[in-house]
């Protein structure tokens, strides 16, 4: 038997890798899987993957791209979720931010340095014409965290995924002020470099398992009743999210795919030129 440990954040993009992995149809194929709940999302799994307390990832596509075009040694091995992810932008409840400007020059709680809350940040900040040396940030772990910055006046804006959060603006905790989509696909599964080069055709066995899972869950007529009640969300959230999101069916890697993540990168200073150079290389 094969075992990998793989991470990922504990939110209902992940429920065809719960399902596949409890069901126990991985050891069909002689994989055990031991999943690791990444509540610091993509920058704790960047964390995992350079110590190798982790194999596999299942993690933001802006964030490993700029990881591994800075030396992180691994590669993307395919596109989990194919449509883009929708951020919710998060102030306090006090009303006391009323409109995005109001944010500028304010802080932004973030995950990790690295993670996509910082890099959407930026994204944001661009689109809206900002200072991007400007910016600041308060470093808070996770989700949870954020909402305390929020409330404890320790930030002033927060973007995460927005039915994640959800419930927190259902209880009064923040306010969701705007939305960002993110211009490509939004998860990605990404390995460590020596665990592909040995094991790649025993690695796109489990993929094809995953990928064969979101297909059911994704036209089950059930399906939305089973996100709702793992990950305790509103079953009309749910429904929305659900009708929006595509996971990747079995679709090869397109590395053409990536060439927008690259440049907005570029452009926003997050990675070099040089360490643009070759860059389908140094990702697959």
């Amino acid at each position: 038997m094969k075992r990998f440990k793989i991470g990922g954040v504990p939110e209902h993009f992940n429920l065809p890798w719960r399902n596949a992995i409890e069901t126990g149809v991985f050891q069909a194929i002689g994989v055990e899987l031991h999943w690791s709940d990444m509540t610091g999302g993509t920058g704790q799994m960047i964390k995992g993957l350079q110590a190798g307390s982790i194999d596999i990832a299942v993690l933001l596509t802006e964030g490993i791209t700029r990881a591994i075009l800075q030396g992180l040694d691994a590669k993307i091995l395919t596109v989990y979720v194919a449509s883009p992810l929708r951020w919710g932008l998060h102030v306090p409840a006090d009303h006391s931010i009323k409109k995005v400007s109001d944010l500028n020059g304010k802080t932004f709680a973030i995950s990790r340095e690295g993670s996509g809350s910082h890099l959407m940040t930026y994204v944001k900040a661009q689109e809206e014409k900002w200072d991007l040396n400007a910016l600041n940030f308060n470093v808070v772990g996770d989700v949870y965290g954020g909402i305390w910055a929020l409330n404890n006046g320790e930030a002033q804006g927060f973007l995460w995924e927005k039915f994640t959060t959800s419930p927190f603006v259902d209880q009064g905790k923040c306010d969701l002020l705007d939305e960002v989509l993110t211009p490509w696909p939004c998860f990605v599964i990404a390995v460590r470099s020596e665990l592909l080069e040995t094991n790649k055709s025993l690695l796109q066995e489990v993929v094809s398992i995953v990928q064969k899972e979101s297909h059911k869950l994704k036209h089950l007529p059930n399906s939305a009743e089973q996100f709702a009640w793992r990950y305790a969300l509103p079953l009309h959230q749910v429904e929305q999210w659900l009708n929006e999101t595509e996971w990747n069916y079995g679709d090869e890697l397109n590395p053409e795919a990536f060439a927008k993540v690259v440049s907005e990168l570029l452009t926003l200073g997050l990675i070099s030129q040089e360490q643009s150079i070759e860059w389908e290389e140094k990702l697959f």
